[in-house]
């Protein structure tokens, strides 16, 4: 039986109703904390031994040793060949889509001269060594090989490590096959809090990376916020969300499928939509109903629906605008006539898909931009996962001799101000006698 919240701006509680809408506890219990912090320290310690141990405990397998976790890249192929041609095909396009739209994002080296013929620039680097983590056994996704792997290349990341999880032995070929595709280095088959470890600090058969992206479950959020320091990560991310502003004029049965695309994720996941016309929220609300019966993984966006959805009701599309930017959500589909009008007053969104025929679920596989977002209204200060995520910047600062003559008067009142005189001193020995 479904019970989704319904809002209106009207009431005089709202905005109170939308704070509660959209808490989510996304800090790991104390159980949870303890488990990923014993991990970490046993695989930091004993490597391969403990990585095994662990993959066999959690993922229920066999292995004899890391010789037998590790997927050689002919297996990876030997995927990619056997997918069927349809498969392939899609898989294809939507890495060039992936690659195309990533090149623009390349960022690069630059500099310019004073007059004095100091030299002030920025050289652009890329990481060397990146770890994806990607979700494994039934619940695997190929697309987030795509979108974590090829903006690294993109970049110039000169090795690409995957961790993968094959709970029973159970591999997704497409999964493989998309670590083929991208030109993924190596890839071991493990996963869990103890895959982000070896990532982490390295074993004797997982090499240490720089950094490490993609998403998994609340042991790998938390083990991956623990090792940040030693190593980056791209985010800690929350439950999949969905904001739909709509004028009342797309098919109700699209709006409502739209939902669905998020709300299947998981029980958490949250889709929410935004309208100023309430009959239209009611026609949604119907073919809500009408279409949950025979869709598959009913029962998790069932749950999802109850528990987080929200309709809401607003007076005008400035007022959706207003609540869009304190939502701040991960996926924001703008279903109006003139969705680019309003794409100036919108400050905060992971992704932004404008018109009724631009679905969110294109932008999960094909379209082109990452479906890396921040989730939990992380979005009013992050963006999505892209090329410059793995690149590094250098400041370049080379003062000539008149140059460093300047600056150093500059710099010797300013430290002194500071009360450090061996900053000063090392500037003002760099001062002309004649100055």
């Amino acid at each position: 039986m479904l019970d989704i919240n319904r809002l209106q701006t009207s009431d005089t509680n709202f905005w109170s109703q939308m704070k509660d809408l959209l808490a989510w506890d996304n800090v790991s219990d104390d159980s949870v904390q303890s488990t990923v912090k014993q991990i970490l320290k046993d695989v930091r310690r004993n490597g391969d031994k403990a990585l095994v141990e662990y993959t066999n405990k959690f993922d229920r397998m066999t292995a004899a040793d890391m010789s037998v976790l590790s997927i050689p890249n002919e297996r990876l192929q030997q995927a990619l060949d056997g997918l069927p041609e349809k498969q392939r095909h899609a898989l294809e396009i939507s890495a060039e889509r992936v690659r195309r739209y990533h090149e623009k994002q390349k960022m690069e080296s630059w500099s310019y001269t004073e007059e004095d013929g100091t030299l002030l620039g920025q050289q652009v680097t890329a990481l060397d060594r990146v770890g994806l983590y990607v979700p494994g056994g039934q619940a695997a996704y190929p697309s987030s090989v795509l979108m974590n792997a090829i903006p690294a290349r993109v970049a110039g990341v000169k090795e690409l490590i995957m961790v993968v999880p094959t709970p029973d032995g159970q591999i997704n070929e497409l999964v493989f096959a998309a670590a083929a595709i991208t030109g993924v280095d190596k890839v071991f088959a493990v996963g869990g809090a103890q895959a982000v470890a070896a990532l982490a600090y390295g074993t004797e058969s997982v090499p240490q990376v720089d950094k490490i992206v993609g998403p998994g479950n609340i042991y790998v959020a938390t083990a991956k916020g623990m090792v940040f320091g030693t190593v980056g990560i791209d985010m800690i991310a929350g439950p999949s969300e969905i904001l739909v502003i709509c004028d009342g004029k797309t098919d109700p049965d699209w709006i409502a499928m739209d939902l669905f695309s998020q709300a299947e994720h998981d029980e958490d996941a949250q889709p929410i939509l935004i309208s100023p016309d309430a009959e239209f929220l009611d026609k949604v609300q119907d073919s809500i109903e009408r279409l949950l019966v025979d869709i598959e993984r009913k029962e998790i966006i069932e749950v999802s629906l109850n528990d987080r959805a929200a309709l809401i009701h607003v007076n005008d599309m400035d007022e959706a605008i207003e609540v869009c930017n304190y939502i701040a959500p991960e996926h924001l589909e703008l279903s109006v006539d003139d969705p680019q009008s309003m794409l100036p007053k919108i400050r905060h969104a992971g992704a932004i898909f404008m018109g009724r025929y631009t679905a969110e679920a294109l932008g999960d596989y094909c379209a082109g931009p990452n479906h890396v977002l921040p989730t939990s209204r992380t979005a009013r200060f992050s963006s999505a996962l892209g090329v410059y995520d793995f690149q590094k910047r250098s400041s370049l600062i080379m003062c000539s001799e008149d140059g460093a003559s300047e600056l150093g008067k500059i710099a010797s009142v300013m430290a002194r101000g500071e009360g450090l005189i061996a900053h000063a001193r090392s500037a003002e020995y760099r001062i002309k006698s004649s100055d």
